[in-house]
């Protein structure tokens, strides 16, 4: 399979036996409007890790062995429904998309806000009704402003919770 196209590495993805290392996670961006690409690229290549950037046109991103780029159909879910495709639960997801973050977490990966925040089975449903609620209240008029702006606060915390999420992703499957 060609990698350098934004092909998968399904070699990694292998039953793994007493004999065989497990497969290294991989990172997944949801990268349309993602603000914490370069982060996320610096603290992949500390971890020699894959990381997967999935978006609807083309974008400039750091080159690298470890980077590979996904250029998906323009459509509603279609970066989304790639994601959710290729992803095991050995896997992390970087996403501001609540309902792709539901989906990923039901297919067992990590998902990991660009401000730090963890989506985990027992906040994702709250999560999920909230972001409705809002939604319904701003067509309906009554809320008219969105998310607080990103900080550079914001940043720092998405370093620290991805790399301590490699980390006890790697602990638990050596």
């Amino acid at each position: 399979m060609n990698l350098a196209n934004g092909g998968c590495d399904k070699d990694r993805r292998v039953e793994s036996d007493d004999t065989t290392p497990a497969p290294s996670p991989a990172i997944y961006v949801d990268a349309d409007a993602c603000p914490v690409k370069d982060e996320a690229v610096r603290v992949a290549e500390r971890h020699g890790l894959v990381i997967h950037f999935v978006s609807n046109s083309f974008m400039r991103l750091p080159e690298g062995p470890l980077i590979r780029r996904m250029v998906v159909a323009e459509g509603a879910d279609a970066a989304d429904d790639w994601i959710v495709e290729h992803i095991t639960a050995r896997d992390i997801v970087v996403t501001a998309d609540i309902p792709l973050a539901a989906r990923c977490v039901k297919a067992g990966a990590q998902v990991i806000a660009p401000n730090g925040k963890p989506f985990t089975e027992q906040s994702i449903g709250m999560t999920l009704a909230v972001r409705n609620l809002m939604t319904d209240l701003r067509s309906s008029g009554e809320v008219t402003g969105g998310p607080r702006s990103f900080s550079p606060r914001d940043r720092s915390t998405f370093l620290s919770a991805l790399d301590q999420t490699i980390r006890r992703l790697q602990r638990a499957h050596t």
